[in-house]
């Protein structure tokens, strides 16, 4: 059964650093990490064979890296119309809602002539990196990818691990081709990362890497920074479940049980006001482990990283899902739409019975690809503002010029750059 608290004043105390945080600092995973990456980036395709053939466990060769259009068709006849128009569904709405996120460039007119502005261009070649092991991930491909599109990258490049065979599980292939990826490469782990921040004989190097993956991936993506843009260090998937007397609790435990069979490292926490419920729930979570295919590794992520806490009112238990910033915060609660305005941070946030967080994961339309481990505090979900690039622009006329001069040259005295207002005064004294 699982442990049943009260919410302590001092949440943070509680919860402590999770074992991924503690993972991202560990000398012996980083220094490892780094190796991996610094053998990439020095000796290319040599070395991501090499560690293709060990972490991958996949016999290749150089010339095999690339998956070709015969892989591709040879997918689409291995996947069943049911799974393909489902795909599809999702397609559709993923793309509708993240054509809402799309910027345009602006410019602004002064009365003296002066003009300025701000150019938005996607960037060029972007990386998406899709994880394999576990489990199959089309629905990523997905949200990677149609942000992409959309934003108008004009190249996609996808790096996913392959099976022991050599070959792309079929659905991530079709969702791939659904989606409108250029290039897509088997490797996974930190060293398909450094191969897209670096480039390799086969891979041509991206200048933005995004998608989740395992702690050599996370910590990977970390020590490329600076050479290619990422979009966020992502942990392991978590839920917070804010629930009144009135919430039902085999849809609490279904929701925490969906966590849990992602990883042994997932995070189900459910905070309510009712001691009744959170009892009702710790059984019906125990009752529906036993029947889940997962059971293993969804038992070892209740066993860790699943608590209940009681909470004396609705407004404490959302402070204390605001404090902890999770990946997923459902509210099942009665008026849900009354606390909106009280949520500070959460990577997604999922509103009444109707409303499990399986929904967001596959077809609502908003993206999946989530902060985690308290980064909702300032990252945000992955979107079409995340591939594109802003360019300020500016255009001045004599007399706008003349404006400004003396104040330009003040500020520029100011900071002991002389050269900076003479720039000025020299097209003002011709």
């Amino acid at each position: 059964m699982i442990p049943i608290l009260a919410l302590p004043d001092d949440l943070g105390k509680v919860l402590g650093r999770t074992s991924f945080t503690q993972s991202l600092d560990d000398p012996a995973v980083l220094a490892d990490v780094k190796a991996i990456v610094d053998a990439v980036r020095s000796d290319g395709d040599a070395a991501l064979v090499k560690f293709v053939c060990k972490f991958d466990r996949a016999e290749i060769t150089a010339d095999e890296l690339r998956v070709t259009d015969a892989e591709i068709e040879d997918a689409y006849k291995d996947v069943d119309q049911e799974f393909l128009g489902a795909l599809r569904i999702a397609k559709d709405r993923i793309h509708t809602y993240h054509l809402n996120q799309k910027t345009a460039s602006w410019f602004s007119t002064e009365p003296d002539g002066v003009i300025l502005g701000q150019l938005v261009r996607p960037i060029e070649r972007v990386g998406i990196y899709v994880p394999g092991g576990l489990a199959s991930y089309p629905s990523s491909v997905l949200m990677n990818a149609l942000p992409a599109k959309i934003a108008g990258v004009s190249e996609i490049v996808m790096c996913t691990p392959p099976a022991s065979n050599g070959k792309v599980n079929p659905s991530t292939l079709v969702a791939a081709k659904e989606a409108g990826v250029d290039e897509i490469y088997k490797a996974g782990g930190a060293h398909a990362i450094a191969a897209m921040a670096y480039g390799t004989e086969t891979i041509k190097k991206v200048y933005k890497i995004a998608g989740p993956g395992n702690i050599f991936v996370t910590i990977a993506k970390k020590l490329v920074v600076g050479e290619v843009d990422i979009d966020m260090l992502a942990g392991p998937s978590e839920v917070v479940i804010v629930a009144d007397e009135e919430a039902n609790p085999d849809y609490v435990a279904a929701d925490m049980l969906g966590q849990a069979e992602h990883a042994p490292n997932a995070v189900s926490i459910l905070v309510t006001t009712s001691s009744e419920l959170a009892e009702a729930a710790a059984k019906a979570v125990s009752d529906r482990l036993e029947q889940l295919p997962r059971k293993e590794i969804a038992a070892a992520s209740i066993k860790n990283n699943c608590k209940i806490f009681i909470a004396p009112s609705i407004q404490k238990a959302i402070d204390a899902a605001n404090f902890i910033a999770p990946e997923h915060l459902e509210l099942l609660i009665a008026n849900p739409f009354d606390y909106l305005s009280e949520i500070k941070s959460a990577g997604a946030v999922f509103l009444g019975p109707y409303t499990p967080e399986a929904v967001g994961d596959y077809v609502a339309g908003p993206n999946h690809v989530l902060p985690t481990g308290g980064t909702a505090h300032f990252y945000s979900p992955l979107g079409v503002y995340d591939f594109v690039k802003r360019i300020s622009m500016l255009s001045y006329t004599k007399a706008g010029l003349e404006k400004v001069a003396g104040h330009i040259e003040t500020i520029a005295r100011a900071e002991g750059l002389d050269a900076h207002a003479k720039s000025v005064r020299v097209r003002l004294d011709r």
